[in-house]
């Protein structure tokens, strides 16, 4: 997942990075890898807080580019903070360049997920990459939660649970369907 967050950082980059003079060329690089780690560091200390249902609303409607969406907003200071540490960039550079990629990085990444014709970036992906791909209780009680918004209630029940892995397998085959429901 990491390698498609950084060719949307990439993409969206084009603009607020490298065409941007306040940023040094030879920082262009070191920049939109940063955004792409943000991206994921930042939703990672989200889960791990207990943000869980703030993740939750990221995914729900078209709030994912809202600058006033409290997960675009930790995200941003978090890239802005990092840019400014970590590469020097001076502070109203890094915020500048931070309040245009992040929104745009999560706005796409939200809706490649939640679009059924578009397999570049799959929740469960997002899931596992933001849970280590470990076990965690949070993250499956969030898609046990929410997973019907996600789109992961395959036989429309009301819940995620072992059939939908079965509904998924018929469709898949079945390491396809684990791999979908549970990132793995």
């Amino acid at each position: 997942m990491f390698e498609q967050l950084t060719q949307l950082a990439q993409q969206f980059g084009v603009d607020s990075v490298i065409n941007n003079s306040a940023v040094p060329n030879e920082k262009n690089e070191a920049v939109i890898g940063e955004a792409s780690n943000s991206v994921i560091s930042g939703l990672q200390k989200i889960v791990a807080d207990g943000g869980i249902d703030q993740l939750a609303g990221l995914f729900q409607g078209d709030n994912a580019k809202d600058a006033s969406n409290p997960v675009v907003q930790k995200l941003t200071q978090q890239l802005s903070g990092n840019l400014g540490s970590k590469l020097g960039l001076d502070s109203g550079a890094a915020a500048g360049v931070a309040a245009k990629l992040i929104p745009q990085i999560l706005g796409s990444l939200v809706g490649k997920a939640k679009d059924p014709n578009d397999s570049s970036f799959e929740i469960s992906d997002i899931i596992g990459a933001i849970s280590g791909g470990g076990e965690n209780s949070g993250i499956m009680d969030a898609i046990s939660k929410y997973g019907g918004q996600f789109g992961l209630d395959q036989n429309g029940d009301g819940k995620v649970d072992v059939s939908d892995a079965m509904d998924l397998a018929s469709k898949k085959g079945l390491g396809g369907a684990l791999g979908g429901l549970f990132g793995k």
